[in-house]
C-alpha cells in the first residue's frame, strides 16, 4: 500500500518492506503492484481528463506547470522521461503528464511498468544488501 503513495514509490516501498523484514521477493513484488495501480489511475484519469479538454478548451497554465518536463519528453521521449523521471517527479505524475502531452497511452504504460519494477528491485536490493543510501 506504501507503493501507491506518490514520492514513496516502488523503491521506497521495497526498501521500507526489507527494513521491516518483509521477505524481499515479496517486499519488491507487493510494492511494484502497489505502485503500478497507482500509475495506471493516474493514467487513465489522465488520458480521460485531455480527452474531455481537447474536445473543449486548450489548458494552457497545465502546460506552463510542467515545462520542465515537457522538454525532458521531447529530448528524451517516454522511454527516457519514464526511466529517469522518477528521480524528479512521482511515476504517477510523470506518467499523467505524458499523457496529457498527447504520448501514447499504452507506451506509457509500458515504459512506466518496466521503470517501477526497475527502481523496486534496485532498491529492494540494495535494502536487502544492507547498503546505507543516505551516506
Amino acid at each position: 500500500l506504501l507503493a501507491a503513495i506518490p514520492l514513496i514509490e516502488s523503491y521506497f516501498g521495497s526498501a521500507i518492506g526489507v527494513v521491516i523484514g518483509v521477505p524481499v521477493v515479496a517486499a519488491i513484488a507487493t510494492a511494484v503492484i502497489g505502485n503500478v495501480i497507482s500509475m495506471l489511475l493516474f493514467v487513465n484519469s489522465a488520458h480521460a481528463v485531455r480527452n474531455k479538454v481537447r474536445k473543449g478548451k486548450d489548458s494552457e497554465k497545465k502546460e506552463r506547470k510542467f515545462e520542465k518536463l515537457r522538454r525532458a519528453f521531447d529530448k528524451y521521449g517516454i522511454a527516457g522521461v519514464s526511466l529517469l523521471g522518477q528521480t524528479i517527479l512521482p511515476s504517477q505524475v510523470t506518467s499523467a503528464a505524458l499523457v496529457s502531452f498527447g504520448a501514447n497511452k499504452q507506451k506509457v504504460i509500458i515504459w512506466q511498468i518496466i521503470s517501477i519494477i526497475l527502481w523496486g528491485t534496485a532498491f529492494g536490493v540494495l535494502a536487502a544488501r544492507g547498503i546505507s543510501l543516505m551516506g
